[in-house]
């Protein structure tokens, strides 16, 4: 697994490196900037959002969300494909239903993106961030299908709608906002001194974690767990 995360991230960022050169080029080669350079941004543009997009996904490579990441890949994929056709396509090849795909890939792509950091985050987390990551999913796919039932013409688009949609939207960003920021700065107790683990621990936490799907952290909050409540119920400790 870590080295297809390592080989993943190598062609990810090799992929946007040369995207970004040529969009430099673009942007520096003489004479007038026309539709060609307007398709190299583009490009530079499209293939530098799906980078980001993957390495969200690969957040999950350790961790039991590791499956929301391959679905992640399996939608981004395509919809790149999608993306630089309709970019490099001769205009009569662009059709209603390329659009639509696009829309729709790069919805749930987008979305399991956010998903993917948003479970990582809150893997460890305390139980009212969990929860709190539970409320905050049911916007996230809520905002998901409407936008791409707007897409597929499911739902007119009425005044109703968009209005609810933009409340579900707020909820999402609100909900998002919140539990990154409690994840990672809330604490699951009282404000404390931070401690390292050891080096010659590392390995066998990393294994421990790799075996049970958890991350370290959640390992390691575990055998402690553990370790203070066989401590609470032995009378010799008491």
């Amino acid at each position: 697994m870590a080295d297809f995360r390592r080989l993943a991230l190598f062609v990810t960022i090799g992929s946007f490196s040369i995207a970004a050169l040529l969009g430099v080029l673009a942007l520096l080669s003489g004479g007038d900037f026309g539709e060609t350079e307007g398709r190299i941004l583009l490009t530079t543009l499209l293939v530098g959002v799906t980078s980001i997009a993957v390495l969200c996904y690969l957040a999950t490579a350790e961790s039991r969300f590791g499956v929301v990441g391959v679905v992640g890949a399996v939608c981004a994929i395509p919809t790149l494909v999608c993306g630089l056709a309709l970019i490099w396509g001769d205009p009569d090849f662009e059709s209603d239903a390329l659009l639509r795909a696009f829309g729709v890939g790069a919805t749930l792509s987008a979305t399991l993106a956010q998903v993917s950091l948003l479970l990582v985050l809150a893997a460890s987390a305390p139980r009212y961030v969990r929860r709190m990551l539970g409320l905050t999913l049911v916007t996230v796919a809520w905002v998901a299908g409407h936008v791409c039932a707007l897409i597929l013409e499911f739902d007119n688009g009425g005044d109703v709608s968009l209005r609810l949609l933009g409340v579900m939207a707020i909820l999402d960003v609100l909900g998002t906002v919140a539990v990154a920021a409690f994840a990672k700065f809330g604490g699951g107790g009282s404000k404390g001194e931070r401690f390292e683990v050891p080096a010659d621990l590392v390995p066998m936490l990393r294994a421990r974690a790799e075996a049970s799907g958890q991350t370290p952290e959640a390992v390691l909050r575990s055998l402690l767990q553990n370790d203070a409540d066989d401590h609470r119920s032995d009378p010799a400790t008491r």
